[in-house]
């Protein structure tokens, strides 16, 4: 979570990584998902630091960016080093919790289980761990847990919990062991290539 500039740094830094890009900033009228992203993070700097008027700000602009991509995220959802890939419809609900070097495609829904106890109605949202691959089209929903380093193929359905180093395929689901490696930002190389270049921020990924 983003509770001050040198976490902001290091959550700004991490996603560009994870992008690809080593420009310093946006290009005028492309890279919308990188600026996408660089507006979530600078809305969840001043949600969390309670800082009313540019929350406010970067909450419109966020939301006027959001609506041309396709994507409703909330803020504090993802962990550092989020990989957008496509635009398109993108929907996550705002109580899941994704870990670091998440790379997502498009089409994915994240949603939630709902039921009634009582008066009272219980939300139900999945936790992913780091390192995670999310194919094209993919549904993941319910109070279930996905471990790390866990692949997700295209279009598939998830509603029960994963384990760490696995690769989920199909509608229902099948878990498979991963018998090659796909090359993704979701790795532990690329977190070591991240550190070779930014070293600053060598503790906030290891402990």
């Amino acid at each position: 979570m983003i509770i001050d500039k040198d976490t902001l740094s290091f959550y700004l830094d991490a996603d560009k990584f994870a992008l690809g890009y080593s420009i310093r900033k946006p290009r005028l009228f492309k890279d919308t998902i990188w600026r996408y992203e660089i507006l979530l993070r600078k809305y969840e700097y001043c949600l969390n630091t309670n800082r009313k008027l540019p929350r406010l700000y970067y909450a419109f602009r966020l939301q006027h960016l959001g609506i041309k991509l396709g994507f409703s995220i909330s803020a504090n959802v993802f962990g550092p080093g989020l990989r957008i890939n496509h635009s398109g419809l993108l929907v996550i609900n705002a109580n899941a919790r994704i870990g670091k070097w998440c790379d997502i495609h498009q089409g994915v829904n994240i949603g939630s289980n709902d039921y009634k106890e009582g008066n009272e109605i219980i939300s139900c949202t999945p936790y992913i761990g780091d390192r995670c691959y999310i194919g094209p089209g993919a549904k993941i929903f319910g109070g279930i847990n996905i471990g790390n380093d866990v692949q997700i193929g295209a279009n598939a359905v998830i509603n029960r919990d994963l384990p760490n180093d696995c690769i989920a395929v199909g509608n229902p689901f099948v878990i498979k062991s991963k018998k090659k490696k796909i090359i993704t930002i979701a790795d532990s190389d690329f977190e070591i290539n991240f550190l070779l270049k930014y070293p600053q921020y060598t503790h906030y990924l290891v402990k």
